[in-house]
């Protein structure tokens, strides 16, 4: 569980461009404490969780949306049948993430 949701925080923080050191200021936590929380080792408090909420601008059961596994296939068609639905800010938003993965 501490893996799974430290993933979901480094994927939040990622995708608003936000450096561990950034999120860690913003929510008053050491930059080694945030890093500690993102690989598993430590489980923040609920104070933190909703501080770390709040900065990243989502609602703290975000962090706990874990959804079953799918294929490749399957994520690849979810993903391709949805992209005509996105919004224009979506769209900027989808592509600032997808640029931490493509080189």
């Amino acid at each position: 569980m501490k893996k799974l949701l430290g993933n979901k925080i480094r994927f939040f923080r990622k995708l608003r461009g936000l450096t561990q050191e950034q999120l860690a200021e913003m929510v008053s936590l050491e930059p080694a404490s945030l890093s500690s929380i993102e690989v598993g080792r430590a489980f923040p408090s609920l104070v933190t969780l909703e501080r770390l909420a709040n900065a990243l601008g989502i609602e703290p059961v975000r962090f706990f949306e874990f959804s079953e596994e799918k294929t490749i296939d399957e994520m690849r068609s979810i993903i391709v049948n949805n992209i005509e639905k996105l919004s224009n800010a979506q769209i900027k938003e989808l592509y600032n993430y997808l640029k931490i993965f493509i080189v």
